[in-house]
C-alpha cells in the first residue's frame, strides 16, 4: 500500500515536492509530522490537527513499549483505533531514547539492556527483532529500524563501530519484518563524518528499504555541521524513495532541509517550546510572559490564521501563562504546530510554484527582524 510519488523537482535547488500513499491516506510532502510520543500530541486532540491540515504523526515505540505496552494497544484497534486517529502515523524505533539514557542502557551485539525509569528500575532488552514486533503490534503505517543514536563528539572509531552494528541490525530487522504492509524505513548514521555517512547510505542501501532517514544529527554540534551532513547524505539517497531527517529542527532548519532534497521532518521544538510560552512566528520569537506584551492587543502573530491568532490577544495569553492555567498550553500548542504545518503547505506551494529559492530568502530575511 505504501507509494512515494515524486510531483515535482525544484530546478535551483534539491527541493522536491512528493506525496507519500499509505493505507491511512496521502501525505503531501515536503512534510512536518506533528510528535505524539504517548499517543498524543500534547494538549491537542486528533480534531485539532485534523483542522490544521496534520496529514501525519509521529508516536514512540519505546515509550508505548514501556507506558501502556504494544500489546495492550494491539487489541485497542492499534495506534490508530486507541487514540481515535484515522490518518497516517509513523513510529521511531526507540533507538534515540535508548541512546538519551546513558546512564541507564547497556549496549551489545543482540541489543540494548535498560533500565526503565517509569516501572521502577525493571531492565529490558530492546533487539532489532523485538522493535520489529513492537512497532507491528502499534500498527504505525510507516516503522523504523532499530539503530544506535551516537553522542556528539564522538571518536571516529566508535563511530564507525556503531555504523557496522546499525548496518547489521537494519539487516535483521528486514529479515524480521512481517508481511504487515507498513513500511520500513532504514536510518543513515555515522555521527559528524562523512565518510562514515556515505559507508552507512550504501549499506542501507544494498538492504533496500522503503524510505531512509538521516539520524544522529540536532545532537549538539553545530547548525553548519549538521547542514554539511546533510549535504553529503541526501544525496547518495535514491530519489524514488522518502528522505526523512529525524528530530530536527527549527523553523529555520526545515527550509534549509528542503533545500538539500529533505521529505519529511519531526521534532519537540513546537509543542515544547509552546508548553514553555516561546512562540514561533514570521517575524521569529515571542516569549509570551515577557513584560513588554502586558498589554499588546496584537495577535501572537498577525499574520497567523490559527485559531489561537485569530481569537485572542497576546495580553491575554501572557496572562494566562503567568497564572498557569492549562488552556495558556493549549492555546499555545495550537499556534505552534499550525505555524509548522503552516510554514510546510508554503514551502510546498513554492515548489509547485517554482519560486522555491525565492521564498526561502524572503523567510530567512523576514525571520532576522526582532519581534514586536
Amino acid at each position: 500500500m505504501f507509494k512515494f510519488s515524486l510531483i515535482k523537482k525544484d530546478t535551483e535547488s534539491s527541493a522536491r515536492r512528493g506525496e507519500l500513499t499509505t493505507s491511512h491516506g496521502a501525505v503531501q510532502t515536503p512534510v512536518f509530522m506533528p510528535v505524539g510520543t504517548q499517543a498524543t500530541v500534547k494538549t491537542l486532540s486528533p480534531e485539532d490537527l485534523k483542522s490544521m491540515g496534520a496529514e501525519i504523526i509521529l508516536s514512540n515505540t519505546y515509550h508505548l513499549f514501556l507506558r501502556p505496552g504494544h500489546e495492550l494497544i494491539r487489541d485497542f484497534g492499534q495506534l490508530h483505533g486507541f487514540m481515535a486517529w484515522d490518518r497516517a502515523v509513523l513510529t521511531d524505533s526507540g533507538g534515540f531514547q535508548v541512546f538519551s539514557l546513558a546512564e541507564l542502557r547497556k549496549i551489545s551485539e543482540e541489543g540494548v539492556t535498560f533500565q526503565s525509569p517509569v516501572d521502577g528500575g525493571a531492565k529490558h532488552l530492546l533487539t532489532p527483532e523485538y522493535a520489529m514486533e513492537i512497532q507491528e503490534a502499534l500498527g504505525a503505517d510507516i516503522i523504523m529500524a532499530f539503530d544506535e543514536c551516537i553522542p556528539f563528539p564522538a571518536t571516529h572509531d566508535y563511530a564507525r563501530e556503531s555504523v557496522e552494528r546499525t548496518q547489521r541490525w537494519a539487516r535483521r530487522c528486514k529479515d524480521a519484518k512481517k508481511d504487515t504492509g507498513q513500511a520500513l524505513f532504514g536510518i543513515v548514521q555515522g555521527g559528524m563524518y562523512p565518510e562514515l555517512r556515505k559507508q552507512s547510505a550504501e549499506g542501507l542501501l544494498d538492504i533496500g528499504f522503503d524510505g531512509y532517514a538521516l539520524g544522529g544529527l540536532s545532537v549538539g554540534e553545530t547548525k553548519p555541521v549538521m547542514y554539511e551532513m546533510i549535504e553529503a547524505s541526501a544525496p547518495l539517497l535514491p530519489s524514488d524513495k522518502p528522505r526523512y531527517l529525524m528530530g530536527v529542527g527549527t523553523p529555520e532548519d526545515l527550509v534549509e532541509g528542503v533545500d538539500r532534497g529533505i521529505d519529511m521532518f519531526d521534532c519537540v521544538m513546537p509543542t515544547r517550546n509552546a508548553r514553555n510560552g516561546t512562540f514561533f512566528t514570521s517575524f521569529g520569537r515571542v516569549v509570551i510572559r515577557n513584560a513588554q506584551y502586558e498589554r499588546d492587543k496584537q495577535p501572537i502573530d498577525p499574520a497567523c490564521g490559527c485559531y489561537t491568532c485569530r481569537t485572542f490577544t497576546r495580553a491575554y495569553i501572557r496572562h494566562l501563562f503567568n497564572a498557569n492555567e492549562l488552556l495558556a498550553l493549549r492555546l499555545g500548542t495550537i499556534h505552534n504546530v499550525y505555524f509548522y504545518l503552516n510554514l510546510m503547505q508554503n514551502v510546498r506551494t513554492s515548489i509547485e510554484q517554482g519560486r522555491f529559492k525565492e521564498f526561502k530568502k524572503e523567510f530567512l530575511e523576514k525571520r532576522e527582524t526582532i519581534a514586536n
